[in-house]
């Protein structure tokens, strides 16, 4: 088998189109709080000190949400204020939101799609980086630690900001970090040359405890590892961009060597058919790789207007076809009325939203225990 090269990404909580996804999510954990068949579609945009979100909320109290309160709360928890800007109280937050409770019957309609949607399950029979591709699991695992790196080393004067590229070798020996391109946001007047020496330390700190985890993977350091590469990253976040939910969905579920849906996830209850179809997938082929019927798994969902459960269209990966997964799938619940009662509710939504779906095995629904 010869080398291939498979590449991956990961923002920091504090970048643009993060913060759009956590104040999205955020907004879905309050309605649900108060109704819990609660209708959620919003999106958010961010630029500078100015703030956008649009959408419907239907739902017991819809109008007495603090809009503007839960922005500032998600702009401070990624690191906003004091030294970086924008200040959450500095913050100019417009609205064009539908606030109000569900309209007559609408609460018994939820069980039904409202919407078409096109959903991709993967699971790869590695439970070492939660069934994920080795490249996305790593690229996670490093923007972690490096988003770490400004409670643990103050001194570095680093903000919420900042993203990682990887480049990860694969051949039939296992798997080697080839190239890595740290972008943190860091104060003009701060020690780069210090950055870059903690940046390096943690990878190859990380990598060693990695290499204990997944047997295969080489600890050796990468050939080209960049920090801060373009130059000085001062001006970052809102101020140095702008930002819009649903911009990252690749890095939201598997990486790049996995296709996706086509529906945002962030900013949607799990009644909708885009975010519960997007989970339902996940688990179906999460299912067929536990239980042994693939080594490897991509399942390819549809639901159309109307439709009350997902409709298998593909299933690649499994020398059964279509019959293990129809195997598979009498064993899940995967209807609309499952997924909004299950899933919805989970004070983690927010911290999900910035981390991604897949990546963290303490995501409920990656507990296949309760099928």
């Amino acid at each position: 088998m010869s080398e291939r090269l498979f590449p991956a990404e990961f923002v920091l909580p504090g970048h643009p189109d993060k913060l759009c996804d956590a104040i999205a999510d955020a907004l879905v954990v309050e309605a649900v709080r108060r109704e819990a068949k609660a209708l959620v579609g919003v999106e958010v945009a961010v630029h500078r000190d100015r703030v956008f979100v649009t959408g419907r909320i239907g739902c017991e109290g819809a109008q007495d949400i603090d809009v503007a309160g839960i922005v500032r709360e998600v702009y401070r928890s990624a690191g906003y204020g004091d030294a970086w800007s924008p200040t959450p109280a500095a913050l100019r937050i417009d609205t064009d939101l539908c606030l109000g409770p569900l309209l007559e019957g609408e609460a018994e309609f939820r069980v039904v799609s409202d919407d078409q949607v096109i959903c991709v399950g993967y699971a790869v029979d590695r439970p070492e980086t939660n069934w994920l591709p080795v490249e996305q699991w790593l690229v996670a695992r490093l923007a972690r630690r490096l988003y770490a790196l400004r409670d643990e080393q103050p001194e570095l004067g680093l903000g919420p900001d900042g993203k990682v590229l990887v480049m990860v070798a694969e051949d039939a020996q296992g798997w080697a970090l080839e190239r890595c391109s740290c972008s943190l946001q860091q104060h003009a007047g701060a020690d780069g040359v210090a950055l870059h020496r903690a940046a390096r330390l943690l990878v190859e700190n990380e990598l060693a405890r990695m290499t204990g985890e997944l047997r295969g993977l080489s600890a050796a350091m990468p050939g080209e590892l960049l920090v801060n590469g373009a130059g000085d990253f001062e001006f970052g976040g809102p101020e140095g961009d702008n930002g819009l939910s649903g911009k990252k969905l690749v890095m939201d579920a598997y990486g790049p060597r996995v296709p996706i849906g086509g529906g945002a996830w962030s900013g949607k209850d799990f009644y909708k058919a885009d975010r519960s179809g997007a989970i339902h997938a996940r688990r179906l082929a999460k299912l067929m790789v536990v239980t042994g019927l693939a080594p490897e798994a991509v399942v390819t969902l549809a639901l159309a207007p109307g439709d009350r459960e997902p409709r298998v269209l593909r299933v690649d990966g499994s020398p059964g076809g279509m019959a293990a997964t129809r195997r598979c799938q009498s064993l899940l619940r995967g209807g609309l009325a499952h997924g909004g009662e299950r899933w919805s509710g989970d004070p983690a939504l927010v911290e999900i939203a910035r981390w991604g779906h897949f990546g963290n095995s303490r995501a409920k629904w990656e507990d296949l225990g309760r099928l």
